[in-house]
């Protein structure tokens, strides 16, 4: 059989699953991810055992620091997968009910219904906790999911399949609901992406490279974002102390994910922090970058950054910096170049704060708080999908409500039109 005739099946009986766990009482959809939980806390050390085989494979094959960061799987990350499952199972019901509901002078009432979009597939890279979040925010609002992860993380994605399946099984639900593409095949990204009248949504989670090929290759509509280059403005109201800790955290809490600094703006007023500002950063073993004015007062601890690196998703311990005039310059940096995924602003000044709110085009823009916070998790959605840097259907991170549509209904007693 072919890589795009086995595609198509799993598919194809997935879609049919669809319609199955759309129809089905909010309830057992509940259960199915308890069952999910009960089944990967069964399984623990075969998935700890099983993932300890994918970092040696990742090792031995020289892959990168930050995609070995996103692969592995700890104690606490499995913990981690069960309360997300958790949180997911607590959530209320995204589907069925019916909002804004108004009476029109004709006499009917017309609401707007949320409904699963179908069919999802997720093509993702290393992180396994990826199959989890994905399988239960899928399930929890009605559809189906076809998950193709990446082949460093096989291993691990496997036993979450048989955890996720069992769980499906004990609810009394079809387990084709959720779809493992056990295939290493880069041709399977390509039949998926493909799948038109078949897969309602891909979602691409991973490297710029990925999302861009699924993006131009795609039939089906897409879900993306493309870079994470997040930024951090110190203005000048800004609490010293505040800012340092913001900054640190927003850098160094983990290098590999596309919620983190990258690139740090200060307000020229605040410069005498950039000594205070560098310590804590080099002591983790984070690399400067910055403009001329920054290296003139950091010295041979920062080197002078290129116009790329401002532009540059590192996920690494690099840290570009650049000392800006004013307000206004620190919007103009990021609307020329971020990604907008995440900004921030650290300031005292509320009006500041509120103009920098309206400012900046991001899917998330935060005041006084870490970069590192734009999170489904951090955000309550229990888990998420990914981080949509799109604007349209759904923006920021997807969550339960991201994997709906609306239809109109309308409700008569009769009723004709004249």
């Amino acid at each position: 059989m072919s890589v795009q005739q086995y595609v198509k099946d799993l598919a194809t009986s997935a879609k049919r699953a669809s319609t199955v766990v759309a129809n089905t009482p909010v309830s057992v959809r509940n259960g199915a991810l308890g069952g999910i939980a009960a089944n990967i806390q069964l399984q623990r050390q075969s998935l700890l055992d099983a993932n300890a085989m994918d970092l040696s494979a990742a090792h031995k094959a020289g892959l990168d620091t930050a995609l070995i960061d996103r692969l592995e799987l700890t104690e606490a990350r499995v913990d981690g997968m069960l309360e997300s499952l958790a949180i997911v199972q607590a959530l209320p019901d995204p589907i069925g009910g019916i909002e804004s509901l108004k009476s029109m002078e004709s006499g009917i009432q017309v609401g707007k219904m949320r409904v699963p979009l179908g069919l999802i597939g997720i093509i993702y890279e290393s992180r396994p906790n990826v199959t989890v979040d994905a399988a239960s925010l899928c399930l929890k609002s009605g559809n189906a999911v076809l998950l193709r992860g990446g082949s460093e993380a096989l291993r691990s994605n496997l036993v979450l399949a048989t955890c996720i399946q069992a769980g499906l099984e004990q609810a009394g639900l079809p387990m084709q609901a959720v779809q493992v593409l056990e295939t290493t095949d880069r041709d399977a990204v390509s039949a998926m992406v493909k799948l038109s009248g078949v897969v309602d949504m891909v979602v691409p989670r991973g490297g710029k490279g990925l999302i861009e090929r699924v993006a131009s290759d795609a039939t089906v509509p897409v879900l993306k974002h493309l870079d994470g280059i997040c930024h951090l403005y110190i203005h000048s109201d800004a609490d010293p102390a505040m800012a340092i800790e913001l900054a640190v955290n927003a850098k160094t809490h983990r290098y590999g994910t596309c919620n983190t600094m990258e690139s740090l703006l200060i307000d020229r007023d605040q410069v005498s922090l950039l000594a205070d500002l560098a310590r804590p950063l080099m002591e983790k073993g984070v690399t400067l970058r910055g403009c001329e004015q920054t290296v003139a007062l950091l010295g041979e601890e920062c080197a002078l950054a290129s116009d790329e690196d401002w532009a540059t998703e590192y996920l690494a311990p690099i840290l570009s910096i650049r000392v800006v005039v004013d307000f206004d310059a620190a919007v103009n940096h990021i609307a020329r170049y971020g990604s907008g995924h995440t900004d921030g602003i650290v300031t005292q000044c509320h009006s500041s704060a509120m103009r920098f709110l309206r400012a900046v085009d991001s899917s998330s823009v935060m005041v006084n708080a870490s970069t590192r916070f734009a999170d489904g998790f951090e955000y309550g959605l229990g888990a998420e999908i990914g981080i949509s840097t799109d604007k349209i259907h759904a923006r920021g991170p997807v969550g339960l409500e991201g994997l709906t549509s609306q239809k109109y209904v309308v409700l008569g007693n009769g009723h004709i039109r004249i």
